[in-house]
């Protein structure tokens, strides 16, 4: 493909993304099915142009609406704008790009060339930016992440605006430990670094097709972002424990929690899409997971829940939530996301919260896990929930890690906030939250 016809068709890609009918990653992979002549260089070379967009849209409305002479900020738009103010293109080279040929953009009219003439060789970054323009988000969302990450919120923004690594976990059912997991990758020709909070995590510096690495097919790894790591290790699944992974998904916690519990006791993964658990079959074949029952539920509150209260010693909830802590991997996420989806979703998990508890038995724990950065989502949810539920205490998050992970915890606080500009992991959440135990004779609630 010329440079224009890969520009073309992230123009039309970004256009189909904007509608928001699917996420980014599942359009652009499907655009690659349907365009098999599209080669490796291609590919990277759409993708780029894609991720640079989402990543960089505000700034480049900003700069549309500064100089466009009352252009729109559309997808076109957008792409010329990011070709010569985060990709380096010379306004010619836009032009020759541009002009109109078969499966290449139309040529530039005389708005669009004195938009690119205007932004060639310019800082991204002015002066005059507002915070949230600079930080690449929705405005609405200022007062949010200003309550969540204070003085932080400018690094941590600009960290989440960058490209998240290639983490794996090393899968302590088919490996002793990390180390042996990284000898096989550089088997394969594969080089990976320790991560410095998971001691299962490697990182990866550079994308490689896992699926063709013979240590990952074989099971020896599972792709999944240290922060998530940390989150499953913090629960402190035991072999012979009975536990539920409660908001299952495709099962990548699911799998770690088997790993914990070195397949000896009874893991349920249950989640309210069948469709979802169903996509776990594979991961848990080939990670040699074989404790799993999957269980699909109609809601938070299905009968399945009642009829097994206080019978488990773990109950896992990765609740469902803005995903705000994910940006760098999903950064066409950001702009899909609105006020109504925070009020939805933090209803929604105070309902998943409070169903979940009934699984607890006295002395267990019911772990609380988000991938978003929002207190909202995070603190707020769980001092309500402790509010609510007397029956409950909280377990100070570095204690947990001490006790579970080992070594110095990243803070000393009673609940533990992971975030990519000070731990390099997506953000994440995590609340240890215990079951007091009772005299034999004592009902707990439910």
């Amino acid at each position: 493909m010329t440079p224009g016809a890969q520009v073309e068709a992230a123009i039309g890609l970004l256009a189909d993304i904007d509608k928001g009918t699917a996420p980014a990653d599942d359009l652009v992979a499907e655009w690659f099915r349907r365009h098999r002549f599209a080669g490796s260089s291609d590919r990277a070379a759409i993708s780029g142009h894609i991720y640079a967009v989402l990543r960089h849209r505000a700034e480049l409305d900003w700069w549309i609406g500064r100089t466009g002479g009352g252009l729109p900020a559309d997808a076109r738009n957008r792409m010329l704008a990011v070709l010569v103010l985060f990709e380096g293109w010379r306004a010619s080279q836009v032009r020759e790009a541009c002009d109109g040929d078969r499966f290449r953009p139309a040529a530039l009219n005389e708005r669009e060339n004195a938009l690119i003439s205007s932004l060639a060789g310019r800082e991204a970054l002015h002066p005059d930016m507002p915070s949230h323009v600079r930080g690449n988000y929705p405005e609405w969302l200022d007062p949010h992440l200003a309550a969540s990450l204070g003085k932080d919120v400018a690094r941590e923004t600009a960290a989440l605006n960058g490209e998240a690594s290639l983490d794996l976990r090393a899968n302590l059912l088919k490996v002793k430990d990390r180390g042996e997991a990284r000898i096989a990758l550089k088997r394969d020709g594969v080089e990976a670094e320790i991560t410095a909070l998971s001691p299962l995590g490697l990182r990866l510096s550079e994308r490689v097709p896992l699926g063709s690495i013979p240590a990952f097919k074989s099971g020896l790894l599972e792709v999944q972002d240290e922060g998530s790591q940390i989150a499953a290790q913090m629960a402190d699944a035991k072999p012979g424990m009975r536990v539920v992974d409660f908001c299952a998904g495709a099962g990548g916690k699911t799998l770690a929690l088997a790993a914990s519990m070195r397949n000896k006791g009874h893991l349920i993964a249950s989640d309210i899409s069948s469709r979802r658990l169903e996509r776990a079959t594979e991961r848990l074949r080939r990670a040699g997971a074989s404790i799993v029952q999957r269980v699909p539920l109609k809601n938070a509150r299905d009968p399945w829940v009642k009829k097994h209260k206080a019978s488990f010693d773990r109950v896992f909830v990765d609740a469902p939530c803005t995903g705000t802590g994910t940006w760098r991997r999903n950064p066409d996420a950001k702009w899909r996301l609105t006020p109504e989806d925070l009020a939805e979703l933090t209803a929604l998990q105070a309902e998943i919260l409070d169903s979940a508890a009934r699984l607890v038995k006295p002395g267990g724990r019911l772990v609380y896990a988000t991938c978003s950065l929002l207190r909202e989502e995070d603190e707020e949810q769980v001092e309500k929930f402790l509010a609510a539920h007397a029956d409950f205490t909280l377990l100070p998050a570095w204690r947990v890690w001490r006790d579970t992970i080992g070594g110095k915890p990243p803070d000393k606080g009673a609940m533990l906030r992971l975030t990519p500009a000070r731990h390099g992991t997506d953000g994440f959440f995590v609340a240890i939250l215990e079951r007091k135990a009772v005299a034999p004779d004592a009902q707990p609630q439910g």
